[in-house]
Formats: structure tokens, sequence, C-alpha cells
């Protein structure tokens, strides 16, 4: 946290990041309860929208966020192929559980276990203990958070690949294998927007989790490289700056998402989150229907996808604007100083009557 010279400085409750520095295991605690608190939030949300869902309206067109995303990888459909809810009750009690597994975890580690994993009497907690001016230290840890999502994108492929996930293109679910064709990757990276193969999106899944996975090993495996100098962050390695990247992220994320999800219709299908939307522009961009919405029953009367994207431009603008503001913070920039130099601007010069008497003076 940045201290502006401070050292002895104390936050209030409501930053709640003064809580872990320097506290690995505080910081873990942290994590687990998040995990905690969005699985429970997946759970019961989806036993929400089935209890109200009306099979007689569009799935897009009534209160499905959760549902519409079950459906798109396959979960909900009957041995016929037609979506019944099938199995949603299910995975949403099983996220109810993993909430409390997760969040006993944070409560052991906020409660019972060591405030700084490098006070654990065991050897492999204190690996992971945090030294923000400790570039191994944060290497290693960063590896093992790209192996993670590595392996998440291997479950996603074969799950495709043996389960099968819902083709719009056919309207019924079909096993996808993965399209490893680097060319073809490759140039997604600039046309996106336009993908309409599931083979290439598992392609694309396929080939990130050799990346993620290969770098994760690299970082996990290999140390600081000749003197840690300025240049390669010894300055900025801090809490404040890991919290500004992953700011960053989350928003580059969320307006990606924005603009794949308005018009994409293979990977969010028209049948699940309604029709493409047009964009528009005023102070930031947004998005409006263009489908008929007057059975829209949630959402204040628009489609789940109207919804989706302009929640996710909205949260990922203001997820930047918390990347800038903690990056300057982690340079040490002193947000204090500019009230001040405001106010300064607004008192009138002390000289004024002076200049004027003598400006007389020099007339007579």
């Amino acid at each position: 946290m940045q201290t502006y010279g401070n050292p002895d400085v104390t936050y209030n409750w409501w930053a709640g990041n003064s809580m872990v520095t320097n506290r690995s295991g505080r910081f873990i605690a942290s994590h687990a309860a998040h995990t905690g608190m969005i699985s429970f939030a997946a759970g019961a949300c989806t036993i929400w929208e089935l209890a109200r869902f009306d099979p007689s309206i569009a799935m897009g067109h009534q209160s499905s966020l959760f549902l519409a995303h079950l459906a798109s990888i396959g979960i909900g459909f009957d041995e016929a192929g037609a979506w019944t809810g099938a199995g949603v009750v299910t995975i949403a009690i099983l996220h109810l559980v993993f909430s409390m597994v997760y969040g006993a975890g944070g409560l052991l580690h906020a409660v019972l276990f060591d405030e700084d994993m490098q006070k654990s009497e065991v050897i492999q907690a204190r690996k992971f203990k945090l030294e923000w001016d400790n570039p191994d230290n944060q290497t290693f840890i960063l590896g093992h958070h790209l192996i993670f999502m590595g392996v998440a994108c291997i479950w996603f492929v074969e799950w495709a690949r043996v389960h099968g996930i819902y083709d719009p293109a056919v309207g019924a679910i079909r096993q996808v294998n993965y399209n490893l064709d680097l060319t073809a990757i490759w140039n997604h990276q600039f046309d996106f927007l336009r993908i309409d193969s599931l083979e290439d999106v598992m392609g694309g899944h396929a080939f990130l989790a050799f990346f993620e996975i290969g770098g994760g090993a690299f970082h996990i495996a290999t140390k600081q490289i000749g003197e840690y100098t300025e240049f390669k962050g010894s300055k900025v390695l801090s809490a404040e700056a890991i919290l500004s990247w992953s700011l960053a992220g989350i928003g580059w994320m969320a307006i990606v998402a924005a603009f794949w999800a308005s018009t994409n219709t293979t990977v969010y299908p028209v049948e699940f989150f309604g029709e493409p939307l047009q964009i528009k522009f005023s102070v930031a961009p947004y998005w409006v229907d263009t489908g008929d919405i007057s059975d829209c029953t949630a959402f204040f009367g628009h489609t789940t996808r109207d919804a989706l994207v302009n929640v996710h431009y909205g949260l990922g603008f203001f997820a930047l604007q918390g990347h800038l503001w903690h990056a300057l913070r982690a340079l040490g920039f002193n947000f204090k100083s500019i009230p001040e130099a405001l106010s300064g601007l607004e008192k009138p010069p002390t000289n004024l009557i002076s200049d004027t008497s003598v400006y007389s003076l020099k007339l007579k």
C-alpha cells in the first residue's frame, strides 16, 4: 500500500488491501473467501433463474443469464436434445457446497493459520510467502496461477470433445474436436469477433492451455537473471502494482467480452442470449436490442445479451480506472497533491494591492 513516506499510517476498515499487505496468509484467506462468494452467487442465482423460468418465452428474453451459459456448454438438455433444465439443479447445489468449502478455507486462513506464510511450519506453505521486493518469489506464484488457468482450458476443450456443447449451426449438442491450426489461431487475433466455428474456438483454447502451462512451468523453474534493477521493476513490484495489473487484466477482458458477446452468435447463441445488438455512442459506447423485446420479462425489458454486454463494458471501464489509480500510486504519485494544487489556484495573489498602489504612484 502507498504510504507516502509515512510507515506508521493506519488505514480504515474499508481499505481492505491494507489488511493483506505483507500478510500472505491473510492474502490467501481473501482469495478463498472471494471464491466462496462467487461460487455461492453462481449456485443461488442459477436456482433462482430456474425457479422463475417460463418455457413459453425465449430463454434470452427472460432472466436467464446463468441458465444461458450452462445451456451453451450443453447442460440442461434431455436425451432427445430439448432443453429441460435437467442437471442444472445438480450444478447449482455443487456450487453451493463448494462455496461453503471455500468459505471454511477462508476462515481457517484468517483465524487459525499463520497470518504470514513465511512463519508456517509447513515447508511447502513457506514457498508461497509474499515478498514484494523479491522477483523470484513473485514469479514462482505467478507460475502456479498460469498452470491453473491452463488446466481450466484443457477441461473446457475435453468437455467439448467428450460431452459436447451446443452448436447453433445445427441447433443441437454435438461433440467438438479442437482445430489446432496455428495460422488460423493467429489470424483470429484480428477477427475474433467474427469466429463462426466451434472447432476454431476449441483450437484457440487448446493453444492457450499449452501456452499457459508452458509459461507457468517456466516461471516456476527460472530465477531472476542478472541484477534486479529499476528497469526490471525493482521499485514497482509491490502490492499496489500487482493490484493494478490485476485490475487491468480484468478490465480489458470485460471490454473484449462485451464487444464479442454483442454480435457473436456462435459462442453466444441467439436461442439462449437473444438477438445480436447494435452499438451506439454517446459519452461512451453502449449497445441496444435489435429484435422484438415486447416479451422480455427481466433486465428492465431488455434481452439477456443486452444486459450481459452493457454491464460487462461498464464494469470493465471502471476496472481500468482503478488500474490507472493504483498504477500511479505504485509509481509514487501523490494524489493528495492534486487538491493542494487546486486550492492554491483559488487563492488571489497576495501582492495584488501593493502592485496597484505602486502603479498609482508611478502615474502621479
